[in-house]
């Protein structure tokens, strides 16, 4: 629709091969760096698969319907993203009053300024663009609903291993929805509360979705690395196997998370500050000293590893 709204659209030319930036509202002059960090937005959103992983244990057939769901995700993110990303680009009007301070979103909102631009410019209102952005707010919401429903079974999973503190609590099912409701609570608590600062400071959003990012695939890399190390007699190939490929594919993964998760601890924004400092590298030292320490003082003492909910010898739960 969008595209169709607009009075003037941009070139084919324009949207697939012309480079803009704008370095007075970044403070970021060089077109490498740029590149780099253009990749940020897209990793974070690629990976709403680890939603799919998470719930595979809740269906039948999950060593078939977990790799279909996975790859389905990456599809559907893929195709409709980049119809997203092309209507946009294609829309532009002036790209030098998106970033511009003064304009209707001030210079923070590109998106929604380019809705409000195509929208205004054709109609005089902008009742059109504030409907899509509802629209685009909608996919938040249900965004927010798949990382919380991810994290849950997270905890729920720890939880049944007693593998975080009152665990005993978090493992807890819904006795009529079957659901680990309490750890939906802890989640969407949790959510709440490092949501509050993003209201008065804008990169800590930056932040969460740099250490959330960083975290997902940090916890993939682990058995990809393990299975790109492992001995192939010992290896128990399911449905999804690729064969011959399997080696060269994980290191390829392998090499790409270790890229990524660098890319998310950069600053995104010149000259560094209190307020445009990416504060990613500081909260997952933090995190992961303090994970760190309560292995060493407590939890190495009693934590054995996942415990066993079914018994390989008579089959009994």
């Amino acid at each position: 629709m969008l595209p169709l709204v607009a009075l003037t659209t941009q070139s084919a030319s324009y949207v697939f091969t012309h480079f803009e930036m704008s370095p007075e509202a970044t403070g970021i002059s060089s077109k490498p760096y740029a590149v780099i960090l253009s990749f940020l937005v897209s990793q974070y959103s690629l990976y709403g698969y680890d939603s799919a992983a998470h719930l595979t244990e809740e269906t039948k057939g999950a060593d078939k319907t977990g790799p279909i769901a996975i790859l389905s995700s990456i599809g559907i993110i893929s195709i409709f993203g980049w119809a997203l990303i092309l209507a946009l680009c294609f829309s532009i009007q002036d790209f030098s009053y998106l970033y511009d301070k003064s304009n209707e979103t001030a210079g923070a909102f590109v998106p929604a300024q380019i809705l409000y631009d195509a929208f205004h410019g054709r109609y005089h209102n902008s009742t059109g663009a504030i409907i899509l952005l509802i629209v685009i707010w909608g996919s938040f919401f249900f965004g927010g609903l798949s990382v919380t429903t991810s994290a849950a079974r997270v905890v729920y999973a720890l939880s049944r291993d007693k593998g975080i503190p009152f665990s005993s609590i978090w493992r807890q099912l819904h006795p009529k929805h079957k659901v680990p409701s309490n750890a939906v609570w802890l989640c969407a608590a949790i959510c709440i509360i490092l949501g509050l600062p993003i209201l008065k400071v804008n990169v800590v959003f930056t932040a969460i979705t740099s250490i959330c990012t960083i975290g997902w695939v940090g916890g993939y890399a682990v058995p990809i690395f393990a299975r790109m190390v492992m001995a192939e007699q010992k290896f128990n190939a399911g449905p999804f196997y690729l064969g011959k490929a399997s080696r060269p594919i994980c290191l390829i993964a392998f090499l790409w998370i270790c890229y990524t998760c660098s890319v998310f601890l950069l600053p995104t924004f010149y000259p560094i500050s209190w307020d445009t400092f990416n504060y990613a590298p500081v909260a997952l030292g933090v995190g992961l000293g303090l994970i760190m320490l309560w292995w060493l003082l407590d939890a190495r003492k009693w934590f054995t590893g996942p415990v066993r909910n079914i018994d390989n010898e008579n089959g009994k739960v």
